[in-house]
């Protein structure tokens, strides 16, 4: 069978996930932590189903979108394999209904506004968990909430009965240590269990920075080309 032009051969993709695994790995026993504390998480932005089919023959369960089409699309086609759908791209509240249709996490819950559009597009009692995502940049632009809001949105998802809080997200910023930017995500994090004490969650850490998320008390990474390989190009 010939693999498609700008697909990965099973043989380098099933390379590529072990040596990732294997880095996490060493990254939470040197930070004294067990591997089966952390999640790892497959970003497959504009890869084909067909790849997270792959991923999924290689006992990959968890899998991350950035783009409510991407997730709607891959979601439904893959529907029969058993896979966890994690949206973590900036969520717009006029797709909040597809987007929780096909997710099972959010990680970029970063206002009243979007978390109200998920709670409303709730269409039977299943409770659809999220995170709470942090601005760690001095960029207003940027997705997240500002540090010092984290624990009032906090509050505001508690409210919202549709909504489970997991936790916290960030990305760290370009022009910082990744350690000190994960640091403050840490305290952060603690500010929000003391309003939600069952908020454990910390999303953090991708190919070039996952190590020191781990240290930080990262429990989901969020890896993409170092598993998937090169993104296709875009016709």
């Amino acid at each position: 069978m010939t693999t498609p032009v700008g697909a990965s051969a099973p043989s380098d993709l099933a390379a590529r996930l072990s040596a990732i695994d294997d880095r996490i790995a060493d990254s939470a026993r040197a930070a004294g932590r067990s591997p089966a504390e952390i999640t790892r998480i497959v970003v497959t932005k504009f890869h084909p189903a067909s790849l997270v089919r792959d991923l999924h023959a290689l006992g990959v369960h968890a899998v991350g979108e950035n783009r409510q089409q991407e997730l709607t699309a891959k979601a439904g086609e893959l529907s029969a394999l058993d896979l966890e759908w994690h949206f973590i791209g900036q969520g717009q509240t006029n797709k909040a209904a597809a987007i929780r249709r096909s997710a099972d996490v959010v990680h970029s819950v970063d206002r009243d506004r979007f978390a109200d559009a998920l709670h409303r597009a709730a269409e039977t009692d299943e409770v659809l968990d999220v995170l709470v995502q942090v601005n760690l940049t001095e960029d207003e632009g940027r997705g997240g909430v500002a540090p010092a809001s984290a624990v009032a949105l906090a509050e505001h998802v508690l409210s919202l009965p549709s909504l489970r809080l997991r936790g916290v997200m960030a990305v760290a910023p370009l022009d910082e240590d990744p350690a000190s930017a994960f640091a403050r995500l840490h305290h952060i994090a603690a500010d929000v269990r003391t309003v939600a004490p069952d908020a454990t969650w910390i999303s953090a850490g991708m190919t070039g920075d996952f190590a020191e998320a781990i240290a930080a008390g990262a429990t989901h990474l969020r890896i993409g080309s170092a598993i998937t390989g090169p993104r296709p190009a875009r016709g």
